[in-house]
């Protein structure tokens, strides 16, 4: 009778679960076992294939398709967020981080939506990158897209990232597996994509002909995504309420260049847009029906082109994660001999602040990028030190001189007889 009053109390948890049904006569509180674990209250989290738990507040992670990434953002991208990619000058380098995203759900089996208004989304899935496996990786690959067939003991198979695992291992367990590495040189294999279930969003197909050319409201062409992500999160089980789909997936939805004049915005056109809300609007409702789904996004925006930047702060408030690409194209820093050995900065601007009260930002605040001939790799921001004898002197004496506006300390330092030794 107390065990039975303590569940109906609080939250119905497997340690409860599993005191009225053993009816234990030493304590109503018990240890959570592999039964409770896999058939009590909690969510099989385990059971989805390319994901993870995080190990900080238990939050579902998916990768982004870049390890590094991942770390920086703790341990992978949350389900039921949103991840803005603020876009660099020429958007040359964004658009990777995009495929990287999509690349990851193809090979971990998951559902994708690709909407864009520049490319069809069967041309953007064409350009994916292919993914760097190993015997093992390629065999684990083979096992997750031929389950999908329907075999007799499909009910005693687990996620395949976790088969090699110990099987007395119900817990969080992190996986060197969880993300992949990709080559940029060479496409996706086509019998992946052919085994991949995906769904695509071209603007210029969804607009009627009395819409095109006239100034579109949220009940425009950002309604129709709406509409169009709703559709398949409701319809195909996503949001989990089809209690007869047990196979659980990821829907990873990726929009790219949003808010562009491309999408019949104004926002990057003039400061005073009639229509500056629109776009808020259309974030505020799409987080709605990511924190009710097992689904993740992905959104490329132009942000260095909008105009007002009221607007771009509000955009960056109502993403879950913001980071932000400074490419070298075209600036000072091309030139510099400082940055030669990279292409450009990354800027982690916000990362989730899930199940916290307060926010948690980002230490590393030196990163930057470079494209290599077949990765593209994120590192700290290693300047070379004065010591080296490839440094001119004259690179040195500016160095002394301009460590004297530092402070007293720092400038005798500095511009003593001797150099300090780092």
């Amino acid at each position: 009778m107390a065990a039975a009053a303590t569940c109906g109390a609080g939250v119905l948890s497997s340690g409860c679960v599993a005191s009225t049904a053993g009816r234990s006569s030493t304590s109503s509180f018990q240890r959570r076992t592999k039964a409770s674990g896999a058939d009590g209250g909690g969510p099989r989290l385990l059971s989805i294939a390319g994901t993870r738990p995080s190990v900080r507040n238990g939050q579902l992670l998916v990768s982004t398709g870049l390890p590094a990434l991942d770390q920086l953002l703790g341990g992978g991208l949350a389900v039921g967020t949103v991840l803005l990619i603020e876009e660099d000058k020429y958007n040359i380098y964004s658009p990777l981080l995009f495929k990287y995203f999509l690349a990851e759900g193809i090979v971990n089996g998951h559902t994708l939506l690709v909407a864009s208004a520049k490319e069809k989304p069967a041309d953007i899935l064409q350009e994916l990158p292919a993914p760097l496996l190993d015997d093992n990786g390629k065999k684990e690959l083979e096992d997750i897209h031929n389950s999908k067939t329907p075999e007799p003991d499909v009910s005693m198979k687990i996620a395949w990232r976790y088969q090699l695992l110990p099987k007395m291992q119900v817990g969080p367990v992190s996986s060197s597996r969880f993300g992949h590495y990709y080559d940029v040189s060479k496409r996706i294999p086509q019998e992946l994509l052919g085994s991949s279930k995906w769904h695509g969003f071209f603007l210029p197909e969804h607009i009627t002909s009395d819409l095109k050319g006239e100034s579109c409201s949220l009940s425009g062409d950002y309604m129709k995504l709406l509409q169009f992500i709703q559709n398949i999160i409701y319809t195909e089980g996503f949001d989990g309420s089809n209690p007869q789909k047990k196979q659980k997936n990821i829907l990873r939805i990726g929009i790219q260049n949003f808010g562009s004049p491309l999408w019949g915005d104004d926002i990057c056109c003039t400061e005073n847009s009639d229509n500056s809300h629109r776009l808020t609007k259309f974030l505020y409702v799409l987080r709605g029906l990511l924190r009710t789904s097992l689904s993740a996004c992905i959104i490329t925006m132009p942000t260095h082109l909008i105009q007002n930047k009221a607007i771009t702060s509000r955009v960056r408030n109502l993403s879950d994660t913001v980071v932000g690409l400074e490419s070298f194209i075209g600036s000072e820093k091309e030139t510099n001999p400082l940055y030669k050995d990279y292409h450009g900065l990354i800027h982690i601007r916000k990362i989730p602040r899930l199940n916290n009260l307060t926010c948690d930002e980002s230490d590393v605040k030196d990163l930057a990028f470079k494209l290599k001939r077949k990765l593209f790799t994120i590192e700290r921001l290693h300047l070379p030190p004065d010591l080296s004898d490839t440094v001119s002197r004259s690179s040195k004496q500016d160095l002394a001189e301009s460590s004297k506006l530092l402070g007293p300390g720092c400038g005798m330092m500095a511009g003593g007889r001797k150099h300090l030794d780092f």
